[in-house]
């Protein structure tokens, strides 16, 4: 059971800089509009308007990868209930999915591919990968 505890911990761990590292390198990728900055969260909610589609891919990239890579780390930690535990990443990053999207205002389409697509499919994917490579 201690290794289970530790094999969450570590998946949000390396799930989290996952997507930190994507969000951080978005924007050097696709550049904000004029006027924003992505480090402050007020100015991402005054200039919201200005956000085209191609700006929420890296979240969305992030979002998934961080999951995906969080869930696998963590199914192989895991000693027992290995795809459960994978499973729980995908919760913990779903409930940080649900917060930003109260916290953030975002169009609807974004909002329901993240929080559809990119959490619990991308956990039980993570799991799944996890076991083919592991075999």
């Amino acid at each position: 059971m201690l290794k289970n505890i530790l094999a969450v911990f570590v998946g949000i761990i390396v799930g989290s800089a996952v997507n930190m590292g994507l969000i951080t390198i978005g924007p050097m990728v696709i550049p904000p509009p004029e006027g924003v900055d992505v480090t402050d969260l007020e100015s991402m909610k005054a200039g919201a308007h200005l956000f085209e589609a191609r700006h929420f891919l890296f979240p969305l990239l992030a979002h998934a990868a961080g999951t995906l890579v969080g869930a696998c780390v963590a199914y192989w930690v895991a000693a027992t209930h290995k795809s459960c535990v994978a499973l729980v990443i995908g919760v913990f990053f779903l409930v940080g999915g649900i917060m930003m999207a109260f916290s953030f205002p975002s169009p609807i389409w974004f909002m329901v591919v993240d929080l559809v697509g990119c959490y619990i499919p991308m956990a039980i994917l993570g799991g799944r990968l996890a076991s083919h490579l592991r075999a």
